[in-house]
């Protein structure tokens, strides 16, 4: 890979870990996204119950250990909203770090000062104090313009580790050159949140399936019944003029509907249930895709040549509403196209399901993943390029190895 990327426009002018000076002796500050989940059970001390973003930046540390550098990772944990919260203190990240990249300090959570989501000069001096160089290995929140994602690319050489460079590898991909037939599988709550990456998608993809609460909005739109589902009343428009394109968009053919007023969620078993059409009947609540549209939905997979998939397709952490998203996982699963998992919701998803070594590639970072697709750019990203060693145009590649 080279630094130029020239055949990849995420890449361009991007620097990589080899457009970093020596760094024998040198102490680097790397942006990690140990954003990871814990558990505490009974009183005992928290642990790391997922430690998968952990690993995944495991070999960015070790090549810089490897190259005589001295490594401080930094990174935010939970929404502590800028004050200390020992809910979120890094003990229990910081134990399991030491286990996965002995000789590697973590600073305390970053978002317990005002300053990280503030973008404070005066924190941006402070992360960098004594620092030679930054290494921005936090994907997840590059499309953040917080101090410690776009603050020390203007004061230190910077360049993208091995994971960020790996994400941009396969999203840039997807965006320029993706295998044919294309499929999108969107899912999630809101319509809200996703209508931009769809408005993006939809000149990329050959067929977009559509699930999860969201899809309830486009129901609406095509002049269905929805019942006491979710429905973004403000939005009903844009996804009727996205289904107005032509464009191959795959809306539900049934739905797993709950009876009027019975609670669901994680544990919940109150209620029947009732599988119903593209109509869901009056006060019922839709909540996962059907078998008639998983099966659907599945057969678009198994000829992908690509396949990305964003969002869960019903509320999956409730097992009566979990089928269709481990019908669609099974599917991505076992497609002999090139299948990307973008990361949320759908990666956990994956995981639990124990398939994740049947995809290709699974995001670190959700949000980001939909915002790079949207948008073209992060703010991250654009930091990085913004670098004092940054490559420039004619200047000679700079060779790093990739992660595969």
């Amino acid at each position: 890979m080279t630094s130029t990327g020239s055949f990849n426009p995420l890449l361009r002018g991007l620097p990589l870990l080899g457009d970093l000076p020596a760094l024998d002796g040198a102490s680097v500050l790397v942006r990690v996204d140990f954003n990871v989940p814990l558990r505490a059970e009974g009183g005992a001390v928290a642990t790391v119950a997922d430690d998968f973003r952990m690993r995944a930046a495991v070999p960015t540390i070790e090549y810089l250990l490897d190259q005589g550098a001295r490594v401080t990772a930094c990174t935010h944990l939970g929404r502590p909203d800028g004050v200390p919260d020992a809910r979120w203190e890094m003990t229990p990240v910081r134990d399991r770090l030491a286990e996965l990249a002995p000789r590697v300090e973590l600073l305390e959570n970053l978002r317990f000062d005002p300053g990280e989501t503030g973008c404070d000069p005066d924190f941006v001096a402070k992360l960098v104090n004594g620092h030679d160089a930054y290494v921005n290995e936090a994907f997840g929140v590059c499309h953040r313009s917080h101090a410690s994602v776009v603050g020390p690319p203007r004061q230190i050489p910077s360049a993208a580790g091995l994971l960020l460079q790996r994400e941009l590898e396969v999203l840039g991909g997807l965006l320029v050159t993706p295998r044919r037939p294309f499929v999108a599988v969107v899912g999630g709550a809101k319509v809200a949140d996703k209508l931009g990456v769809l408005s993006a998608l939809i000149d990329r993809v050959d067929v977009l399936l559509v699930g999860g609460g969201m899809a309830f909005t486009f129901l609406a739109a095509a002049g269905h019944q929805v019942g006491g589902s979710m429905v973004d009343q403000d939005r009903i428009d844009d996804c009727a003029a996205l289904l107005a394109t032509g464009k191959a968009i795959l809306i539900p053919h049934d739905t797993m509907a709950l009876e009027p007023g019975a609670r669901f969620g994680d544990g919940c078993q109150d209620g029947r249930l009732r599988l119903v059409g593209r109509d869901v009947p009056d006060g019922w609540t839709g909540l996962d895709i059907g078998p008639e549209t998983v099966e659907r939905y599945a057969r678009e997979i198994a000829v992908a040549g690509t396949v990305l998939w964003n969002g869960p397709m019903g509320v999956f952490e409730d097992s009566r509403f979990a089928a269709g998203t481990r019908g669609i996982a099974q599917a991505v699963a076992t497609c002999d196209g090139f299948t990307v998992v973008g990361g949320g919701d759908s990666a956990a998803a994956v995981d639990a399901l124990g398939l994740s070594d049947q995809v290709d590639f699974i995001s670190t970072g959700g949000g980001a993943s939909l915002e790079l697709i949207e948008h073209g750019d992060l703010p991250g990203l654009a930091a990085l390029r913004g670098a004092s060693n940054a490559p420039r145009p004619g200047a000679a590649p700079t060779r790093t190895r990739s992660l595969r």
